[in-house]
C-alpha cells in the first residue's frame, strides 16, 4: 500500500506531522467521555447530562472546524494548526491551574475542547495538498487515522484518573500535546501550490453546489457514528455491562483503534475501486452493525464484537468519503474540509446525545442506535440515486476542479 511512488509523490514529513499533531488533538477532544464516569460520580450526572457533557465538545469541533477550514485556505495550514494548539494547550493549564467546580464549567470546558477538534479541518489539507489525485484517498486516510487519539483517551485517560484523580488528567494531556507542537513546527510544511485567498463571503460558494451537500451528510453518518461512539461507549459499557470504568475504557480503546487503523484502508480501496462503491458497502454494514448493537447484547464481550464491526465499517466510510472529496473540491479543499467536518461533528453530537436521552426517557439505548442506523440506511439509498449522474458529470469537471473518479 505505502509503495515508493507514493512516497515520492508527497511530503513524507508533513504527513507525519499532520498524523501526530491529529492524532493528540483527537485525544483532547475526546477527553470528557473516558472521564465521564468519574465526572458524572463527583457531580451526580443522569444520562441526559452525562451524554450533553460528551456531545458539547463535538458540537464545538464541529462549529469551529469551519473557521478553521477557512483560516487555512486564507493564512495556510501550518499556521493555522500553531494557533489552535496553543489555544488548546493554555486553556487546559488554565482548567487545571483554576479547577472545574460545577457542572457548567465541564461543558464550558467541553467548549474548549471543541478547538483541538477542529484540528481535522487544518491537518487534512496539510496532508492533501502535497498528494497528486490517484493518492488522495491512501495519504488523507493516514492522515485522517490520527483520530485513533480517541482510543488512546479512552485507554489511559480512566486508569489515570483513577490514580491521580480527573481534573488532574485535564493537566496531564499537555505533555503529548507539547511533543505534537515541537514536532509540528519542525517538520510540517505548507505545500507549494496553495489557492488565492478570497473574500470571506466567497469561500462559502461551494454550498450552491449540491455535490457539497451530498459530502457533507455523507460524512455526518460515517464520522458522526465514529466519534460519537468514541465518547460514549465508556458509559455505555459502564451503564449497560457494569463494567469497571477502567475496563469500560479499554473496551472503548479497542473499538476506537479498529475504526481509527482501517481508515486508511478505506481511502486505499476507494482509491482502487471508486469512493462511491466502497461507500454502499460501508453504510450497508454499518447499518447492520448498529441495528444489531441496539439490542441488549447477552454479554459485554458480545456486545464488543459488534460495535468492533460498526467501528471499522464506519471507520473506512471516513477514508473513503475523504477520497471523493479533493477530487471533486481541490481548489476549495480547505473550506470543503471544514464543511465537511463540521457535519461530522453534528453527526457525532446527534449521536452521543441521543444516546444519553434514550436511556433517561426509555432506560435503553436502543432508539439513539436505531436512530443513526436508518442515516446509514438514508445514504446508502442516496447514494445509489447519485452514483449514475456523479459518474457522468465528475470526469467533464475541468481538470483544475476535479479529476476523474472511479464511480
Amino acid at each position: 500500500m505505502l509503495d515508493r511512488s507514493f512516497l515520492k509523490s508527497g511530503h513524507t514529513p508533513t504527513l507525519f506531522a499532520a498524523f501526530l499533531y491529529f492524532d493528540f488533538s483527537f485525544m483532547v477532544w475526546v477527553l470528557l467521555g473516558p472521564l465521564g464516569v468519574a465526572i458524572a460520580k463527583q457531580f451526580h450526572l443522569d444520562p441526559a447530562q452525562k451524554g450533553l457533557m460528551v456531545a458539547i465538545p463535538v458540537l464545538s469541533g464541529a462549529l469551529l472546524r469551519l473557521v478553521a477550514g477557512v483560516l487555512v485556505d486564507r493564512i495556510g495550514p501550518k499556521r493555522t494548526g500553531v494557533i489552535g494548539q496553543l489555544i488548546v494547550m493554555g486553556g487546559l493549564a488554565a482548567a487545571w491551574m483554576l479547577g472545574v467546580h460545577n457542572y457548567n464549567q465541564v461543558l464550558a470546558l467541553g467548549v474548549l475542547l471543541g478547538v483541538a477538534g477542529a484540528s481535522f479541518a487544518v491537518a487534512l489539507p496539510l496532508a492533501s495538498r502535497w498528494y497528486p489525485p490517484e493518492y488522495q484517498g491512501l495519504a488523507l486516510g493516514i492522515a485522517g487515522a490520527g483520530n485513533s487519539g480517541t482510543a488512546l483517551a479512552a485507554l489511559f485517560a480512566p486508569l489515570l484518573a483513577r490514580s491521580f484523580g480527573w481534573t488532574n488528567v485535564v493537566g496531564l494531556a499537555i505533555l503529548p500535546l507539547a511533543v505534537a507542537f515541537i514536532v509540528y513546527v519542525l517538520f510540517a510544511k505548507d505545500a507549494p501550490e496553495r489557492p488565492a485567498p478570497k473574500r470571506l463571503a466567497e469561500y462559502l460558494d461551494v454550498l450552491k453546489v449540491p455535490d457539497a451537500w451530498w459530502l457533507m451528510l455523507l460524512y455526518g453518518v460515517t464520522f458522526g457514528g465514529f466519534v460519537g461512539l468514541s465518547s460514549s461507549l465508556t458509559i455505555y459499557f459502564n451503564s449497560e455491562y457494569k463494567l469497571d470504568p477502567v475496563v469500560a475504557g479499554f473496551f472503548t480503546s479497542g473499538c476506537v483503534f479498529a475504526g481509527s487503523f482501517i481508515r486508511p484502508v478505506g481511502g486505499a480501496l476507494a482509491d482502487r475501486f471508486g469512493g462511491v462503491r466502497t461507500l454502499i458497502v460501508v453504510y450497508a454494514l454499518a447499518a447492520l452493525g448498529l441495528a444489531t448493537a441496539s439490542f441488549q447484547m447477552p454479554t459485554a464481550w458480545v456486545a464488543l464484537g459488534v460495535l468492533l464491526f460498526s467501528m471499522m465499517a464506519l471507520g473506512a466510510g471516513n477514508g473513503a468519503v475523504f477520497q471523493l472529496a479533493p477530487q471533486r473540491f481541490r481548489k476549495e479543499i480547505g473550506v470543503m474540509t471544514g464543511l465537511i467536518g463540521m457535519t461530522g461533528g453534528i453527526g457525532g453530537f446527534y449521536l452521543a446525545s441521543s444516546l444519553g436521552l434514550a436511556k433517561k426517557v426509555t432506560g435503553s439505548y436502543q432508539l439513539g442506535f436505531l436512530g443513526f442506523a436508518a442515516l446509514a440506511v438514508f445514504a446508502l439509498l442516496a447514494l445509489l440515486a447519485l452514483r449514475n449522474q456523479w459518474r457522468a458529470v465528475w470526469p467533464t469537471l475541468s481538470a483544475s476542479d476535479a479529476a476523474p473518479v472511479r464511480v
